[in-house]
């Protein structure tokens, strides 16, 4: 019988020995590997997002978890296939034109690939119309905009604005974050959400993808 928590308490722990070897154990038992990713890696990574809401784990320790699931999930992509790939959501994720800024953006999105989600991770200083021809080039369902300076946060506006005008606003969900943002701000420009930290944005990219 798989111990699912043993692999999402190795998750959490950051024991990346005792992950992989249970992981192994289970593909060697023909548990499917969708099932291990499930129910063993993403579950465990559902948890470290909560646990960073809650402030009970740090930034480097969530990193230090991203990195643990992706070192198991290498044992497990052969096996996956597109089963994986046709369950995913896939996301586009960028920081707007005018911001460098990019630590808290990659740690979003290495949850989100964490929880499952195939990420388009576009890189820093995105201007609007990048944003628009990368929803229609993957047929993204979730836009994810970042802005760390007060001074770039009217091109998030100026993005979203973009994406209603190129008539894909229908088929995306778009968040929006970063240190200045606020609810008040997304709700301004139109967006569908705002998440205050890595954890939460990930939680509401899956509920808003389902």
């Amino acid at each position: 019988m798989t111990d699912f928590n043993a692999m999402q308490e190795a998750l959490i722990g950051c024991d990346q020995a005792t992950l992989e070897k249970l992981v192994n154990a289970a593909v060697a038992d023909n548990v499917p590997a969708i099932d291990i990713l499930n129910k063993g890696l993403i579950a465990g990574m559902d948890i470290v997002g909560e646990k960073m809401e809650n402030g009970d784990m740090f930034i480097p320790e969530v990193l230090m978890a991203a990195q643990v699931m992706g070192a198991c999930l290498e044992i497990l992509k052969p096996m996956l296939g597109d089963e994986a790939e046709a369950q995913s959501a896939n996301v586009i994720i960028g920081t707007v034109k005018g911001d460098l800024h990019d630590i808290g953006k990659n740690l979003v999105a290495m949850m989100m690939e964490s929880a499952g989600m195939t990420v388009h991770n576009l890189g820093v200083d995105i201007p609007p119309e990048e944003f628009v021809a990368q929803i229609k080039a993957t047929n993204a369902k979730i836009v994810c905009i970042s802005a760390l300076l007060t001074t770039t946060m009217p091109m998030m506006k100026e993005t979203v604005d973009a994406i209603v005008e190129s008539g894909v606003r229908d088929q995306v969900k778009i968040l929006v974050g970063g240190a200045p943002v606020t609810q008040a701000f997304a709700d301004e420009i139109g967006a569908d959400g705002f998440a205050p930290d890595a954890g939460s944005a990930s939680k509401m990219a899956k509920t808003l993808a389902a």
